[in-house]
């Protein structure tokens, strides 16, 4: 008699191991991450160091017995606390990866990108041959809003920025000076019109060998044409600012401190507007 009570003690301690979650009251979730190449076993002891589970051997030995050990997938989960063992197995086999909502804004560089994605789903942003890997893409990374898992890598996050990149732009005659004019256009003016016409300002100067001079590429004003490498990463109205450009009169611009862009003919014209202007 003893002998079947003690076995139903064990029962009832593995069923409560099992069906009962770790925290019942702590409903806030948190991104747990299966790593490829783990087994259950590995799962199981992350799960309990993440206090998602009473007792890690109970999460190992459910999977095993309901044959889900099998199913289990890596990448990052939205779990919880008060989530029982079968939810916990059954959200790690379903391939629900956790993901985040992320906006890149037009004019971002690289390093602000991995800055962002560093405070979400980035883990390797202390290496330093990430931020290099992404420069390597400066231009490209296409400003948008993004849903990337958790725990995605850098090379990952880049394709998807690329190639939405060469979506948005697939039927536009893109060329690297381009993309780097547009860059600059980028950051130099804010409006759809000005942009046009800073653009056409900028290509004239090219043209006759006239120094850009813009505040934004500094590397302008110590060289002549365009600089080697985008300098920020433009959306599509810099970019077709950029490959239409409006023709005017004016050779000189300059911003007020208010955002305005003030459009002159003449260099004397542009010195007034300087003093007038930028005290």
């Amino acid at each position: 008699m003893k002998k079947y009570f003690i076995i139903l003690i064990l029962i009832a301690v593995l069923a409560g191991g099992i069906f009962l979650p770790r925290n019942f009251g702590l409903e806030k979730q948190v991104v747990f991450r299966a790593e490829k190449g783990e087994g259950s076993k590995e799962i199981a002891s992350n799960l309990q160091k993440d206090g998602l589970v009473w007792w890690g051997p109970f999460f190992n030995f459910y999977v095993l017995i309901s044959g889900t050990a099998h199913k289990l997938q890596a990448g990052g989960y939205f779990l919880s606390p008060s989530m029982n063992i079968p939810q916990i197995a059954g959200k790690l086999s379903s391939g629900d990866i956790a993901k985040a909502k992320i906006t890149i804004p037009e004019g971002f560089t690289s390093e602000q990108i991995v800055q962002t994605l560093s405070r979400t789903v980035l883990d390797s942003i202390e290496s330093r041959t990430v931020l290099d890997l992404f420069r390597e893409y400066e231009g490209y990374l296409f400003p948008d809003t993004y849903e990337i898992n958790y725990g995605a890598n850098e090379a990952e996050i880049i394709k998807m920025m690329t190639d939405n990149f060469d979506k948005k732009t697939a039927d536009l005659k893109i060329t690297p000076e381009i993309v780097i004019a547009a860059s600059i256009l980028e950051k130099e003016v804010k409006t759809k019109e000005e942009k046009a016409l800073v653009s056409g300002v900028l290509w004239k100067r090219l043209k006759v060998g006239m120094p850009l001079q813009v505040d934004a590429a500094m590397w302008t004003y110590e060289h002549y044409g365009l600089p080697e490498k985008p300098i920020s990463n433009p959306g599509l109205e810099s970019i077709l600012a950029a490959l239409y450009p409006k023709d005017s009169s004016y050779w000189y611009y300059l911003s007020k401190p208010s955002g305005e862009t003030i459009f002159t003919k003449t260099l004397d014209e542009h010195n007034i507007a300087k003093a007038k202007y930028l005290k």
